[in-house]
């Protein structure tokens, strides 16, 4: 199913012309036109949802199949020293396209591109509570 207002499935399935680097049934893979680093690109599945919450299990496997082939190329093609794998859940995380999206950015030793965040620490006993939560919510 696809959203008639949606960019993003516009895009994915192709009534919107793009760089398309990867197509199968499932996905489009793009090269994302404001770019992070040459070779910036959007793995877009071709239905439309939400975010990473609103996705079929099946299809969200073969997404990080995907990511795989696409990031063995870049590393090929462009030989860059890694990648990231980057999804963004809600405005708070970054997501401003609210069609699920995976971001795979070439990276080189000293590149201007960054991803910063201040790290945190847990209390003794803090991080295995907050784990037997979580374990609980699934």
């Amino acid at each position: 199913m696809t959203d008639s207002n949606c960019i993003f499935c516009k895009i994915a399935n192709g009534d919107i012309p793009s760089a398309t680097i990867y197509e199968d049934d499932l996905f489009r893979v793009i090269l994302d036109i404001s770019p992070a680093m040459k070779g910036h690109a959007l793995i877009l599945p071709k239905n439309h949802c939400h975010d990473l919450t609103d996705i079929e299990e099946a299809t969200a496997a073969k997404a990080l199949l995907v990511a795989s082939k696409v990031e063995k190329a870049m590393m090929k093609v462009l030989s860059c020293d890694g990648v990231n794998l980057l999804q963004n859940t809600g405005a708070a995380a970054g997501q401003s396209v609210f069609h699920l999206h995976f971001h795979l950015i070439p990276r080189y030793e000293n590149d201007s591109v960054t991803i910063p965040w201040t790290t945190l620490s847990y209390a003794d006993g803090e991080a295995n509570e907050l784990a037997a939560k979580l374990k609980a919510a699934l």
